[in-house]
């Protein structure tokens, strides 16, 4: 595509599409493995993946085979007729940990969090009556941009221009236990925890953090919500992050990689709160339709072996050794090296915007989480040899 073209979508986007989005005057035209390209043929080590979506990178043949089967087969038919592929992905949702036994299939993140919500506050009128409502979440929390999601959503940037919210709403201060104690009582149907939080920081939830929500929500009858829709489906090492906890939630929300850049998105939930859950509860068009849980099918497939998820370990341990060597080099750059598995970040002594803008022009695509953390969410197919290019690239942006 000519620079005179790229520059006409770039006006066209500002003309047409509402500018919700801060982007570069760049248009990307296609993928291939972890790299993008442009319409001037500029390439891109894409360590962003879509925000934690493209897990696979770009033109995986088995993605890319079976979104060409099952469009020429069935595409959409809603929820009032049964199909195989829905099914099929529940099935294998449900047995890839013990702490779940349905599914709910939607479209988005934010979508299974307002999913999720309901279905706590459904689960409690029904066993402990009227009032047990309050929902607790923490800070540095992101759980989507609807009313109910934003309203568990601890920045104020998001939920200030929108108030009032949803309310019946606490923050208890991750990673703190006394914090989470003190927020606790018999009012509380949920508590929502992200085990690695995206845009918080990259911070990560210790087993001990883990281990008193369980307790306290046992304690108070309340639900237990793990929210992996970012640092699910083999992210952090583990099919899901909370296993290597041990602590077992009554709920767990997916969505971001799980059909490789389709939309989707699912609630996982126990018995005790599908049994709660009765025809005309709750509901979706498009959630669950046959393209994007046949292609969920192949990718949850694909990254839940024991051969994928270690070879995500091993990259991200020489990740996080080429980070801690990163820091050591530039200690007035960078503060601290912050996630687990192949959702890291580090925090800077600057602007992280710089050094996302900085490392854009070195060729290597990053995120931010808040003013000063750099995101990094490469696809899980990344090889050693990608990460010595990146941080070569981020080493430059840095200087």
């Amino acid at each position: 595509m000519p620079a005179d073209t790229a520059a006409a979508v770039i006006q066209a986007d500002r003309e047409y599409i509402l500018q919700t989005y801060i982007r570069p005057d760049m248009v990307i035209e296609r993928g291939e493995g972890v790299y993008l390209y442009d319409t001037e043929g500029r390439a891109y080590l894409d360590f962003v993946a879509g925000i934690a979506v493209n897990a696979l990178g770009y033109g995986d043949p088995d993605v890319t085979a079976v979104i060409n089967q099952q469009a020429a087969k069935l595409i959409h038919i809603s929820n009032l007729f049964h199909n195989a592929p829905a099914t099929d992905l529940a099935r294998m949702l449900v047995t890839s940990s013990p702490a779940f036994d349905k599914v709910f299939f939607s479209n988005s993140g934010t979508e299974v969090v307002e999913g999720a919500i309901k279905f706590a506050r459904r689960y409690a009128r029904e066993h402990h009556g009227e009032g047990k409502t309050t929902i607790i979440a923490c800070d540095g929390s992101f759980h989507g941009r609807t009313m109910g999601a934003v309203a568990i959503t601890s920045r104020e940037k998001y939920r200030e221009p929108f108030m009032p919210v949803m309310p019946g709403v606490r923050f208890a201060n991750y990673n703190d236990i006394a914090s989470l104690e003190a927020a606790m009582g018999d009012d509380v149907c949920a508590l929502f925890i992200e085990p690695i939080q995206g845009e918080g920081g990259l911070r990560v939830a210790s087993d001990e953090f883990l281990a008193a929500a369980r307790t306290l929500c046992d304690q108070h009858h309340a639900l237990l919500v793990f929210d992996e829709i970012q640092c699910g489906m083999g992210r952090s090492g583990t099919l899901w992050a909370h296993h290597a906890s041990g602590v077992l939630p009554d709920m767990m929300t997916v969505a971001k990689p799980l059909a490789g850049g389709l939309p989707i998105g699912a609630v996982l939930l126990n018995q005790r709160i599908a049994d709660t859950i009765h025809p005309g509860d709750h509901g979706t068009t498009f959630g669950g339709n046959p393209l994007a849980t046949a292609v969920a099918g192949v990718v949850l497939q694909k990254i839940n072996t024991p051969e994928f998820l270690a070879h995500v370990r091993e990259v991200s341990n020489y990740l996080d050794e080429s980070l801690q060597d990163l820091a050591t080099d530039m200690p007035n750059q960078i503060r601290e090296i912050r996630g687990r598995g192949l959702m890291r970040g580090f925090q800077l002594h600057g602007s992280a915007a710089d050094v996302r803008n900085a490392a854009l022009n070195q060729g290597l695509l990053v995120g931010t989480s808040g003013e000063d953390v750099i995101r990094l969410l490469p696809p899980l197919i990344i090889t050693n040899q990608h990460v010595d290019a990146a941080i070569e690239k981020l080493r430059a942006a840095l200087q």
